[in-house]
C-alpha cells in the first residue's frame, strides 16, 4: 500500500442490504404429473407446491390405461423461476414418475361443468335449451324447476356459458378442474429436429 497525502489506496465497496432475488413471469402453469398410484401421494405434492407459497387453483386425478399408474394435472399461478423449482423438486419425489410443464407447450386442455340453473316457466327452459346446444352441451337432469347441464370444453368456453346462464340463476355448479396433454404433432417435429 502506498500512502499519499495520508489517503490509502484502498477502496471501500459497500455491499447491498438484501439480496436481489431474481423474479420470473407471475403467471398460470399447467403441470402434469404421472404418479405410482400410492397412498399419500397427492397430499405430498400439494405439501411441495404450498411449501413453496403457492395455491393450487385447479387439480384433476385419474387413472391411466397402465395399471397403478394415475395423472395430475395441477394449474397454478406463479413466477416462472419458482415453479420451475418446484418441477425439479417434484421429479425428484420417489413415486413420481414423469413432470411435465405445459404452460409453453402446445396442448389441449379440457374441463368438465355440471350447471344446475333454474327454469320456472317453459321460455326459460326453452332458452336454457338453446344456450346448451350453442355450446354443445347436455341435459343430464330435469325437474319441474330446473335443468342440470353438462358442457366440455377449454376454460373459456366454460366461463361464457356460466355468464349466459347467470341471468336464469344458478343454483349449483361443479367444475373438474384441467385436464391436460402435449399435442402429438408437436412430439413428432422436436424427434425429426433432434
Amino acid at each position: 500500500m502506498s500512502e499519499t497525502s495520508g489517503q490509502s489506496d484502498l477502496q471501500v465497496i459497500k455491499s447491498p442490504k438484501t439480496r436481489k432475488i431474481r423474479k420470473g413471469n407471475v403467471r398460470k402453469h399447467i403441470i402434469t404429473v404421472k404418479v405410482r398410484n400410492e397412498m399419500g401421494v397427492l397430499a405430498r405434492i400439494a405439501t411441495l407446491i404450498a411449501g413453496k407459497g403457492y395455491n393450487i387453483e385447479g387439480l384433476s386425478v385419474g387413472e391411466t390405461h397402465e395399471k397403478g399408474i394415475s395423472r395430475m394435472t395441477i394449474e397454478v399461478i406463479g413466477d416462472d423461476i419458482v415453479i420451475e423449482q418446484v418441477v425439479k423438486q417434484l421429479r425428484r419425489l420417489i413415486d413420481t414418475l414423469k413432470v411435465t410443464d405445459l404452460t409453453d407447450v402446445p396442448h389441449v386442455e379440457r374441463e368438465l361443468a355440471l350447471i344446475k340453473v333454474y327454469t320456472p316457466s317453459a321460455r326459460a327452459r326453452d332458452e336454457v335449451l338453446r344456450i346448451t346446444e350453442i355450446f354443445r352441451g347436455k341435459i343430464v337432469d330435469v325437474s319441474p324447476d330446473t335443468y342440470t347441464i353438462e358442457v366440455t370444453g377449454d376454460e373459456d368456453k366454460i366461463s361464457a356459458m356460466v355468464e349466459l346462464l347467470k341471468p336464469f340463476g344458478i343454483k349449483e355448479m361443479a367444475r373438474t378442474g384441467k385436464i391436460a396433454m402435449r399435442r402429438e404433432m408437436n412430439i413428432k417435429e422436436e424427434e425429426e429436429g433432434d
